[in-house]
């Protein structure tokens, strides 16, 4: 696992194989920041299942502002934390050591919005949906903002999703991972 783009290009990531964590592929991350790449300057994001830390280590490389990246598992947030040492990215993130739930809660109290919040929890968990209807009960995502899930059931997903009266702005597939992309 690699940063693909940016100031930190090429830098080798840290990663825990394991059921809880799960990294995105590489060639679904350079696809997905293929497709955003133009919005992520000056951007607040938000990495809700981080696992690794890879995701938001990327749109900082890119270009964003700030990262917030939520990760309850201990040993992963060690890793995140090595992650950023290594990208030389530590001044701009936060990591919320925190179920998500908590951490959304936290966001809001401290009136945080987001341009793009990136959800990848484990895929037998089913959080994508209950996490992006708290974002959007908290108003967490700013008004052209965007929610991107990474799911190996989209079907399912886009079943749960129709329910919370957003807008399905495109679906990507790669082998059995689709990303969803979610505005309001």
């Amino acid at each position: 696992m690699r940063v693909i783009s940016g100031t930190a290009k090429g830098t080798k990531l840290n990663s825990i194989e394991s059921l809880s964590t799960r990294p995105t592929l590489d060639r679904v991350k350079e696809s997905l920041f293929n497709i955003i790449q133009n919005e992520i300057q000056d951007t607040i994001i938000l990495d809700l299942f981080s696992g690794s830390g890879a995701i938001a280590i990327e749109f900082l490389s890119r270009g964003a502002k700030k990262a917030y990246l939520c990760e309850n598992n201990h040993s992963a947030t060690k890793m995140i934390y090595s992650n950023l040492n290594k990208t030389r990215l530590t001044d701009k993130a936060i990591i919320i050591q925190k179920d998500y739930r908590k951490a959304l809660e936290i966001l809001k109290q401290e009136n945080i919005q987001f341009d793009f919040i990136f959800l990848d929890p484990p895929y037998q968990a089913n959080f994508a949906v209950d996490a992006t209807n708290k974002i959007l009960s908290l108003n967490l995502l700013k008004e052209k903002g965007t929610i991107i899930i990474e799911t190996d059931d989209e079907k399912r997903e886009l079943l749960e999703l129709k329910e919370l009266n957003v807008k399905i702005d495109d679906i990507r597939k790669y082998g059995r991972v689709s990303l969803i992309f979610v505005r309001v």
